[in-house]
């Protein structure tokens, strides 16, 4: 699901001056009930307290499980959906319910917007805040379409979104308004 804002700047032609996006992972839902189970599993483990052979195998259970559980919840919930905003100043991408982690990029430090058609998790390793020195940044939360940034000292930020095409344009076109050969 993509809102597109259309506050149009003078003479901005068709694109959006802000642009907002989301993508969303049902997936990590099952991942976080998986944790809301192991939670639940250490906590009747240690009301219940099957084990007579002492009280150290059962905390050490109670504490594995809580621990395995809050982890696989958190970590998950943090990465059920991105929401990405660009407007003329910079891009920003908030992670989860809570919006962390959150990344904003001044579009000063941008030199070049493209479009991706396939981000895959398994070329960042995995789903979530990704770091690869081959590859750059990146906000996986889901396969498919993506925008890549291609920042000014080198480095790459790519944030997989829905409609990222229309993002890529709208990024192009504040980049386009900012150069100093746009007012000549």
């Amino acid at each position: 699901m993509t809102d597109h804002s259309r506050d149009e700047a003078p003479g901005a032609g068709s694109e959006p001056e802000i642009w907002t996006g989301r993508a969303t992972n049902r997936v990590q839902w099952v991942l976080a009930v998986l944790g809301a189970g192991f939670m639940a599993l250490g906590i009747e483990l240690a009301v219940e307290r099957p084990w007579t052979s002492g009280a150290v195998p059962l905390l050490m259970s109670v504490i594995g499980c809580v621990l395995a559980g809050l982890l696989m919840m958190f970590g998950t919930l943090a990465f059920v959906h991105v929401a990405v905003k660009v407007d003329s100043r910079a891009m920003e991408v908030r992670c989860g319910h809570m919006g962390l982690p959150r990344r904003r990029i001044p579009l000063s430090h941008v030199v070049g917007a493209d479009f991706a058609p396939s981000v895959d998790p398994r070329q960042w390793g995995g789903w979530g805040y990704r770091w690869r020195p081959d590859k750059g940044t990146a906000v996986v939360v889901r396969r498919g379409e993506g925008l890549v940034l291609t920042l000014g000292d080198g480095r790459s930020f790519t944030v997989t979104v829905d409609d990222a095409a229309t993002a890529v344009r709208v990024i192009r076109g504040h980049l386009r308004r900012s150069s100093p050969a746009a007012g000549v």
